[in-house]
């Protein structure tokens, strides 16, 4: 007959288990245990390894508000998207997920999309669980935002924009340069009439910023800005075709469009297939974003590519050298400033 004490099973009343009866469980003391969830990197890969099977045997699960508020900190990290859903951010959020999770950081995350009232209340309600950091998207914000970024006693980074004057830590790029980007791509190729189409959904202020830098570009080369701006209740593949059949009934009509995103690019080349145009002959199209559908369409999008990844990457080593977790390297500020690409293709 077996004479090893039962295994602690969840009881009536509090029903957690508790920190230390893993520890007993494990056969580690229950300081360990704390920093194998704590500081994982400071415990070893043989008791990372009996720790967990005592936390997925007895189901334990750790009490992290009551863990922040005995630290004054969680070791959550909230983030504010404009779109969870979108292409441009997926690639952001699993490597900065990713890199928080080696250190035994976790995200929260919640969109806005593009709206300054949405994002304002998500920082709002990060901020009342005392998080260890808040990430946000560009440097466009509501004024309730600002104040709640510039009063927060916690590290604040603002991704997917770069402007090294504002007190958050940037890490990103420059979107006026991808408007730069785009315009003398096609201007080098020899196009001479080139239009830009806005995103379709209201407070996307950085495509705005991607049309500015597109239409001083095309002003410096002696020729016209054309802007065509898709209705706002429209999806982004139908915007993109609308602005498509409106940009070609005109008279002249562009012999190159640049779109905001990918999506817009996509459903402004395929409605051009469908009314008989050659692209990139009759009309060249390019996009932003480089999606992962972008190479796969015919003919493929030629496009503006954005260090999606490598944003996610840098923005949470940023915030692990300030947690103590990773030793400061460089000049982070210089390396904060990512670059972006033309993905050339023939669409364009």
């Amino acid at each position: 007959m077996s004479t090893s004490p039962p295994s602690p099973r969840k009881r009536r009343g509090s029903g957690r288990v508790t920190l230390s009866e893993v520890a007993r469980h494990a056969g580690v003391g229950a300081i360990t245990v704390s920093r194998f969830f704590n500081q994982p990197e400071q415990v070893s890969g043989e008791l990372r390894e009996r720790i967990q099977a005592a936390v997925t045997e007895l189901g334990y699960v750790p009490n992290r508000v009551a863990g922040g508020l005995a630290s004054a900190r969680g070791r959550v990290v909230g983030m504010v998207i404009p779109n969870i859903s979108g292409p441009i951010f997926a690639p952001t959020i699993q490597s900065f997920s990713d890199s928080l999770a080696r250190h035994g950081y976790q995200l929260l995350l919640a969109s806005s999309y593009f709206s300054e009232e949405q994002e304002e209340s998500a920082v709002r309600a990060f901020l009342g669980w005392s998080p260890a950091a808040l990430v946000v998207t560009s440097h466009f914000h509501s004024a309730g935002t600002e104040k709640l970024l510039a009063e927060a006693d916690i590290p604040v980074v603002e991704i997917s924009d770069y402007r090294p004057e504002r007190a958050p830590t940037q890490v990103g790029f420059l979107h006026y340069e991808v408007g730069v980007s785009a315009a003398r791509y096609l201007l080098d190729k020899g196009y001479r009439s080139i239009a830009f189409v806005q995103n379709s959904a209201a407070g996307d202020f950085s495509a705005l910023e991607r049309r500015d830098g597109y239409a001083a570009t095309v002003q410096a080369a002696g020729l016209e800005p054309w802007v065509f701006v898709p209705s706002a209740d429209k999806a982004p593949f139908e915007a993109g075709k609308q602005a498509m059949e409106a940009l070609m009934n005109r008279n002249p009509r562009p012999d190159a469009i640049i779109f905001a995103n990918d999506n817009l690019a996509a459903g402004g080349l395929l409605a051009g297939q469908r009314a008989g145009l050659r692209i990139p002959e009759d009309c060249a199209v390019v996009g932003f974003g480089d999606y992962p559908f972008a190479e796969m369409l015919l003919p493929s999008l030629t496009t503006i590519k954005p260090p999606s990844r490598e944003i996610g990457e840098v923005a949470a080593m940023r915030l692990l050298e300030t947690f103590g977790a990773l030793p400061v390297e460089g000049e982070p500020m210089r390396l904060n400033l990512l670059d972006c690409q033309v993905i050339a293709r023939e669409s364009a």
